[in-house]
């Protein structure tokens, strides 16, 4: 007995599958992301003030290890995680740019190249600031300016802070403004790491189990950075005195030394 088309049309309209989604990044670059933004929003909300010193130089550190991480996976990690690929795109700019030279019609140039450009741009940039951000944010710290003469480290150190505050404005201001063009979020895959899409996936393998190690990695540095600092890593929250290290090792009361005053 064969079923009419009628009913079958209605069993699958009735039970529709859902959209088809492509894994398009891997947990580890989702989980990278994420604590690289968070260290860097916490160290430069942290640097200016002398009672949150051990959290700046904490996520300073952390900043760093993670870069450190993402160059490590880069180079020996999956295709689609590979630098390289940074770099491929940048090395289509100049016969991009040409085409938008030579061509008239403004609808027949590959815009979502351009796009893609741009992105691979930012990325190549802000991974670039990290190396001289963190060499002088390690400088400060160790007072090579005394040795050195005059304070020309510190503001080196804000300098780069503040060109890579700006790059990662400029990322973010791309990604909302790509997101409203195509009326997709295009900060999906660095949540979720899908976007919704027919075809087979990029990614063949999600490797949550890296991305577990890596948060245990930053949060086991944290928790030991904590045991070594005199007042912990907020020590805001834990109340008390406020005590500083000086050059010679020596450490100061200052709520006391307030006091005296």
């Amino acid at each position: 007995m064969q079923a009419s088309p009628s009913l079958n049309t209605h069993a699958i309209s009735s039970g529709a599958a859902p959209a088809p989604r492509r894994l398009v990044t891997d947990a580890p670059i989702r989980m990278f992301h994420w604590l690289f933004a968070l260290s860097f929003v916490g160290a430069y909300l942290t640097a200016e003030s002398e009672h949150w010193r051990a959290l700046h130089v904490t996520l300073g550190y952390s900043f760093a290890g993670l870069f450190g991480f993402r160059v490590l996976y880069g180079l020996i990690g999956p295709r689609q995680a590979r630098l390289g690929l940074l770099w491929r795109k940048l090395g289509a700019a100049p016969a991009w740019l040409r085409t938008v030279v030579s061509t008239r019609s403004a609808g027949s140039i590959n815009w979502r190249q351009g796009q893609y450009l741009v992105m691979a741009l930012a990325v190549l940039l802000m991974m670039a600031l990290v190396v001289p951000l963190t060499l002088s944010g390690y400088a400060n710290y160790n007072d090579w300016g005394d040795f050195l003469g005059g304070d020309w480290i510190e503001e080196v150190h804000e300098f780069f802070a503040n060109t890579l505050l700006l790059v990662v404005a400029a990322h973010l201001g791309m990604i909302v403004l790509l997101s409203l063009l195509r009326r997709q979020n295009q900060a999906l895959s660095m949540l979720t790491g899908r976007l919704p899409g027919a075809g087979p996936s990029p990614v063949q393998h999600n490797r949550a189990w890296l991305a577990a190690l890596l948060l245990l990695a930053a949060l086991a540095f944290g928790a030991w950075q904590w045991q070594g600092s005199p007042r912990g890593l907020f020590p805001g929250l834990a109340g008390g005195n406020t005590v500083s290290v000086d050059a010679t090792g020596k450490m100061h009361d200052r709520d006391h030394e307030d006091e005296d005053d």
